[in-house]
Parts: C-alpha cells; sequence; structure tokens
C-alpha cells in the first residue's frame, strides 16, 4: 500500500518521505519491524517507543511514523498523537472493516464479560447474526475461539481482528471496550452502533490516578455511539453520560426507559419483569447473583436497539450457558459447593458475596487475594468486605507479580482488624484452595475469587499454570485416593 494511502484521516504535521513510497508493512514494536515496513514510534507508561527508531532501521524500515524527528536519518512522517495516528493507519490498511459490521461494545468495572457473552447469544438465536466476540475471556468468530491477551488489543491488531470477523462473515461484533483502550486511543475512528455502561467502582486507580479521571475515561465510550444503555441507578451514570453523543437508553430497578421489577433471587439464577413503556415480560436467567438484574437489563435494552425484540431476548436468556469465570461452580463429589469468580475489586466481591449468602445452606468462605503492581487501596476494602460478609475467610496470593505476596497478603489483612470473622492466612494460593477443602462443611458455598477464567498466576514477571478447576479436581482425586487405599 502507498504511504499516502495508508495516511489517510493522519495528522501530517511534517513529511521527509516520498508519499507514493510503497509500504509493506506496519509494525509499533521495533522487533516486529521487516524490511520496507512503516515503524510507528508511541510515547509509552514504561517506555518511549522514540528510543527504538534506530533498530526499527536497522531491521529495514522505509519510513517512521512519531511525534519527534529521529535521531538516526531516516525518511519519516511527524504528527502531533501516534496513537490515534497508528489507529487510523490500522483502518486503512486493512480497509475499514467495522464499517461492514454493527459494533456494540460493552464499558464499567465488573459485568462487561457477562453481558457480551449474553448478547452474543441473543444476536445469534434471536437475530440470526453471526457474531465476533472480543473480550477477557477470549475472542472469538461465531464459535470460533482466538486466545487474548488483554480485554481490548492494541489499535491495529484491533482493525485486524475486525477484518478476519467481517471476512468470516460476521454482521456483528460485541466487545468489552477498558478504559484503558479508550484513554490510549485503541477505539479512536471506530464507531458502534451501541454502548453499554455496566457501573463504576473503584479499580485500576494505579493508571487513572482518581475515580473521576477512570469514569472520564470510559464516558468516551458514548461519544462514538449510535445508542447508549446505561444503568441509570449507578451514581456515576450522571457524568457518563454528560458528554454523550448519542441517544440515551435507562435501565434501573427503579425508573427508567427500561425497569426490572418482582425481582426473585435464588440459587440457580435470577427472574424479574422487564416493564418498558410499551410492554412487560417475564424474564430468568440461569446465572445467580443480584448484580445479574443489571447485566440482563443492559443486553435486554442493547438488544431492543439493535431491533430484537424483549420477547425474543428474554427467550434466549431463559436457556443461556454460564460464563467461564463467573459464578462458576466446579463439581465436588461432596456436600459443599464450590464456586469460581472474578470478583477482584471491591464491588464485585461485595456482589458475589452477598448473592451467596442469600442462598448458602451453610456457611460462606470467601478465598481470594489481591493483584500486585496495582492499586493498594483497595486491599484493606476487600478485606473488610470479607470480614463483613463471609463467615470464614481464607487470605492468599492472586497475582503478586513483582511485589512480595507478603505484603500484599499484610494490606488486606489490614482491612479484617478488630472484626470477629475467623480466617486464616495461606500464602500459597494451591495450598490455600485445599485447605479450604480440608476444612468445608456440610451445605458450605466456598468462593475462590479472583481468577475467574484465568489459568495462570503471574509472580514476577512470568507467568505460571495455575487453573483452580484443576487444583479442585487433582486434589478430589487425591482425596479419593486416600479414602479408597
Amino acid at each position: 500500500m502507498k504511504l499516502n494511502q495508508l495516511l489517510r484521516g493522519v495528522e501530517v504535521l511534517e513529511a521527509t518521505a516520498g508519499l507514493e513510497l510503497e509500504i509493506t508493512g506496519v509494525s509499533y514494536d521495533s522487533r516486529q519491524t521487516e524490511p520496507g515496513g512503516l515503524f510507528v514510534a508511541m510515547e509509552g507508561y514504561e517506555t518511549d517507543g522514540h528510543k527504538f527508531i534506530p533498530m526499527a532501521k536497522e531491521r529495514g524500515a522505509a519510513c517512521v511514523l512519531c511525534q519527534k524527528k529521529p535521531v538516526v536519518d531516516i525518511p519519516c512522517i511527524l504528527t502531533s498523537d501516534s496513537r490515534a495516528a497508528l489507529a487510523q493507519v490500522g483502518k486503512n490498511w486493512y480497509g475499514d472493516p467495522a464499517a461492514s459490521m454493527k459494533l456494540i461494545g460493552v464499558t464499567g468495572t465488573n459485568g462487561k464479560t457477562t453481558t457480551t457473552y449474553l448478547l452474543k447469544d441473543i444476536l445469534e438465536q434471536a437475530a440470526g447474526a453471526k457474531v465476533g466476540l472480543i473480550g477477557t475471556n477470549q475472542n472469538m468468530i461465531g464459535g470460533e475461539i482466538l486466545p487474548t491477551e488483554r480485554t481490548t488489543p492494541e489499535s491495529f491488531e484491533l482493525q485486524g481482528l475486525f477484518r478476519r470477523m467481517a471476512d468470516a462473515g460476521c454482521t456483528h461484533v460485541v466487545m468489552e471496550v477498558s478504559s484503558h483502550a479508550l484513554y490510549l486511543k485503541r477505539v479512536d475512528g471506530v464507531h458502534f452502533a451501541a454502548g453499554i455502561f455496566t457501573n463504576l467502582t473503584q479499580d485500576h486507580l494505579d493508571f487513572h490516578g482518581t475515580m473521576e479521571n477512570y469514569c472520564d475515561a470510559k464516558a468516551l465510550l458514548f461519544r462514538r455511539c449510535e445508542a447508549g444503555i446505561y444503568n441509570a441507578d449507578d451514581p456515576w451514570s450522571s457524568r457518563i453520560m454528560a458528554d454523550a453523543a448519542c441517544r440515551k437508553i435507562s435501565v434501573s430497578q427503579h425508573s427508567g426507559c427500561l425497569t426490572a421489577q418482582d425481582i426473585q433471587l435464588s440459587a440457580e439464577g435470577v427472574s424479574f419483569n422487564a416493564v418498558s413503556a410499551a410492554e412487560t415480560v417475564p424474564v430468568q436467567v440461569g446465572i445467580p447473583g443480584g448484580f445479574m438484574v443489571y447485566n440482563a437489563l443492559g443486553v435486554l435494552a442493547a438488544a431492543q436497539a439493535l431491533g430484537v425484540s424483549l420477547a425474543d431476548s428474554a427467550h434466549v436468556l431463559r436457556h443461556t450457558a454460564h460464563v467461564k469465570g463467573r459464578v462458576e461452580v466446579v463439581p465436588t463429589p461432596w456436600d459443599y459447593t464450590i464456586l469460581i469468580d472474578y470478583a477482584h475489586t471491591p464491588d464485585a466481591l461485595e456482589n458475589v458475596l452477598t448473592s451467596i449468602k442469600g442462598f448458602a445452606k451453610g456457611r460462606t468462605v470467601a478465598l481470594f487475594g489481591c493483584g500486585g503492581d496495582r492499586d493498594r487501596t483497595k486491599r484493606p476494602q476487600m478485606g473488610a468486605i470479607a470480614a463483613r460478609l463471609a463467615d470464614f475467610v481464607v487470605v492468599t496470593s492472586d497475582n503478586p507479580r513483582t511485589e512480595p505476596p507478603h505484603a500484599i497478603i499484610a494490606d488486606i489483612v489490614d482491612g479484617m482488624v478488630g472484626t470477629e470473622t475467623p480466617y486464616v492466612v495461606v500464602e500459597n494460593r494451591i495450598d490455600a484452595i485445599r485447605y479450604a477443602m480440608d476444612h468445608a462443611r456440610t451445605g458450605d458455598v466456598i468462593l475462590l475469587a479472583g481468577k475467574g477464567h484465568e489459568t495462570y498466576q503471574v509472580v514476577g514477571r512470568e507467568k505460571h499454570h495455575l487453573d483452580e478447576r484443576e487444583v479442585v479436581a487433582d486434589y478430589i482425586q487425591e482425596l479419593q485416593r486416600k479414602e479408597n487405599s
């Protein structure tokens, strides 16, 4: 592709490269630069891509797109914002594949993954659509599963994924849109048929600094939507939607465009009446938890905005499957229950423990840790929440990353000081799960919180395999062998 075609829509401040130059590829990692390619140098939060321009030149880059003049002699295009430029370059390189599909973006602290899976089911089963999915658990093209590294890919990879989806015949794409992705311009140039805001609670303050900044990053989604569906019961909703350039559709348990009435919660799921100005439709979802009411309302409203009736959507939700790592039951042969949930924020932990308290016949046992190199202020909050809502707590390690696990645990325990709830500290997560199983009682519900869909643990800068489902299954086999020996 010629350079002038690749730069359509990109702000060019200065050019020392011939615009008829033929470009063979695009990279923003100098290690992946190939001869004849365009290297995009971006200022990062850990390093500055401009430092790697000499390496990109050594690897054969034909041109550099950057914000600072290169220190080596190489044809370049200067722009004021390399991140915004990369998003536009990706859109041009792949031929704007999103234009041929309807995109639905989901943002919020909790509920994004479940919301995307439920909406994908509705669009496929009630509207006959072929749907791509982009998110935390995995990416999907229809039924094909693709691995994922982050919630929302970098803009160039995102456009490549859109291209694969469009070429495979996808008519819709449902995607999680993280605050990082919005702030770092990964979805610049992407237009959404609908956006959904689930909720906003404390998370990612290590990156955003304040809740206001975090909120404002998520609000960017609603400046690029046709319809914005938002949880009106969330206290941040007015700020989220203040500058929204879209049709606003509120969902609520009290008053909104779509409300939930006659709510019933049980261990088998939730049920309620979805009430709009025109109709009332009974809804059942086989995923427990009061938070599922809001997830379902958002999905129903989004589907309706896309042309699917409430009745048709409700029919699909009645038969939808569980989402991996979201209130996921792990089978055991004994008379207690183990649940795996991704709850890794104060609000998410409180929601899932409150739900469990509502149906547990025995004790509610919370096993959790907190991630290292992330917001420290939420650790004692989560400790306090666990002590308040659980009957017994096992404090352990999550993804410690480069922090000492015992230091993270100490922050959590600070929030439990003065409470009467019994707790133990078992630093090794596998040993902690085994401990919880060894001390389980009849009717107990043991919540393994924080890992969810993840099948690894990050220690230092390395990922080690750790799938809690396997940990439970392996220990069941070990215990059964001992019983039978």
